[in-house]
């Protein structure tokens, strides 16, 4: 089954108020998750993301469509990094968020059904 395994938080806060040891441990955790889901064989893909400060929300209003800056969330923190794995079962997902939540306070699972839901 495919999870999508989403890290929250805050680039820019982190990067200004963290312990530099413990952003470099965190970089080095990240470093070594990918690379044991790598040869696991479990890691679809995943990726890191530039910070919310610098995101876009297109939206659709009676007026037409309009850009604002993001993120969507009013929150200060928000999406920072994903991994899409293929694993055995839910508990091997919430395994390994468990080992991500130490670098985020959220760590959101969600199953990737095969297609969509039927009508």
């Amino acid at each position: 089954m495919k999870y999508m395994i989403m890290m929250f938080g805050s680039a820019e806060g982190m990067m200004a108020t963290a312990d530099p040891e413990w952003i470099k441990e965190m970089i080095g955790f990240m470093i070594q998750i990918d690379k044991d889901l790598t040869e696991s064989g479990e890691l679809v893909f995943n990726a890191g993301l530039a910070d919310g400060s610098t995101a876009k929300l297109v939206k659709q209003t009676p007026d037409g469509v309009i850009t604002t800056d993001g993120p969507y969330a009013e929150s200060k923190e928000s999406l920072v990094g994903y991994w899409v794995v293929d694993v055995a079962s839910e508990e091997r997902a919430v395994e390994i968020c468990s080992s991500i939540v130490k670098y985020s306070q959220v760590v959101e699972l969600r199953a990737i059904p095969d297609g969509p839901p039927e009508v």
